[in-house]
């Protein structure tokens, strides 16, 4: 096929046939296609969209290009990202802990939104790398680093769309995630697509559309799914950084935590019991233990000690109230960056974190504060980093409470 007349029909608005775009998937995949001109079809992509069955036949052709893992009787979950957004520490040990396996191919951070991996990475001993006999002996379930096998042209896709400015489109983020997702062989997928100012979609009806479209992709792909569209207009609980939110994730583990948390966390894993045909109320097991008990043996099966002290970084800065009043504004997008500043995230795939770097959040949104009370608690190994942290941070005082925030908007599915 001609890669040039198949750039052109995009561009010009037209809908790529079934072949077309098997054909360039695998083409690029193998390095027939040059980069630019698969930047050219992306950025067409962007401007022209896909429909439906398009955005499948991408969706199929990217799932192809690598293996297919298969987990019976399996749900697993996916988010969009956000800050503070530690969820899945505690919801895969919740819903394994009713019987259920919950395997979960996950990756690292890069900008504001912190990744799972490097969260789970502070715990002493733990690792990211399992083999496929690993995953199979998880009990109850497992986070992980991704295959290189699984979905590669996503891989190559994606590496290529961060640098020229086409990852801002739904047909594309939507195939990205479900490629993934639909190799990774579950039975059951529970999406939490985020809007707000620290999500990747900043506004409530793109979430809807990404939402819808990967509800489809997954339900015509033989995967149960359905999504809960979520606020990310302030930082999700009271932590941003990796070990940081693990402590909070144990906290809720234990049956206390932020009250956002165990919320959103309890809502997730509703949902995928139901997917499972698991009639039972997860509350109870943060209640009664068992969903730590999955916690603390999922972590030792990865070569972690859930009882070892979790790093803490070696300086800390407070901010503080300017005046009486109540904490209107708590900008996602701000935290996450000053946390990203402080070292807890990183800007090119290969640079370090700091473990203990991050923000406590001690006054989230609608607290009621006093001139002089702690609002926020900056943590670093490198002080330096404190100046260019405070640049970006700006909690808004003001005389009257905020509206109460709805956490959870609407179910997809």
């Amino acid at each position: 096929m001609d890669m040039i007349d198949i750039i052109r029909t995009k561009r010009d608005g037209g809908a790529l046939g079934t072949d077309e775009i098997r054909w360039v998937i695998d083409a690029y995949t193998h390095g027939r296609v040059a980069e630019e001109q698969m930047a050219a079809l992306a950025m067409a992509i962007v401007l022209r969209g896909m429909d439906r069955r398009e955005i499948a036949d991408w969706t199929n052709a990217m799932i192809d290009s690598g293996a297919r893992m298969r987990w019976e009787g399996s749900v697993d979950k996916h988010s969009t990202g956000g800050v503070g957004d530690k969820i899945t520490l505690p919801l895969g040990p919740l819903v394994a802990a009713h019987g259920v396996f919950v395997p979960q191919l996950s990756g690292r951070g890069l900008g504001h939104t912190g990744g799972t991996l490097d969260k789970l990475e502070a715990i002493p001993g733990w690792r990211a790398e399992l083999s496929e006999a690993e995953m199979q002996a998880a009990p109850g379930g497992f986070v992980a680093a991704a295959t290189a096998d699984l979905a590669p042209a996503d891989r190559k896709l994606y590496a290529l769309r961060d640098v020229t400015g086409t990852v801002d489109s739904i047909p594309l983020i939507a195939s990205s995630i479900m490629s993934k997702k639909i190799a990774e062989g579950t039975d059951g997928l529970v999406l939490d697509v985020k809007f707000g100012s620290g999500a990747f979609m900043t506004q409530r009806d793109d979430a809807r559309e990404l939402a819808r479209t990967m509800v489809e992709l997954g339900n015509d792909a033989g995967v149960r799914s359905c999504a809960l569209i979520t606020d990310m207009s302030t930082p999700l609980g009271r932590t941003v950084g990796n070990a940081l939110e693990v402590r909070e994730a144990v906290e809720v583990l234990a049956g206390g935590g932020p009250a956002d948390v165990v919320e959103l966390t309890l809502a997730l894993a509703r949902e995928m019991l139901t997917l499972a045909g698991v009639d039972a109320d997860p509350a109870d097991a943060l209640r009664d233990g068992h969903a730590m008990d999955a916690w603390r043996a999922m972590v030792r099966h990865q070569g972690g000690d859930a009882d070892a002290p979790l790093p803490r970084a070696r300086h800390t800065h407070e901010v503080r109230a300017e005046h009486d009043g109540y904490v209107t504004g708590l900008d996602a997008l701000e935290v996450g960056v000053a946390s990203w500043r402080l070292g807890a995230g990183r800007s090119r795939k290969e640079d370090p974190v700091q473990a203990g770097a991050g923000i406590e959040i001690h006054a989230p949104l609608g607290t009621r504060v006093r001139r002089g009370e702690r609002l926020l608690t900056l943590h670093t190994d490198t002080p330096e980093r404190f100046e260019r942290a405070l640049e970006v941070l700006r909690p808004v005082i003001g005389d009257t409470p905020p509206a109460p925030r709805t956490l959870i908007h609407e179910r997809i599915g």
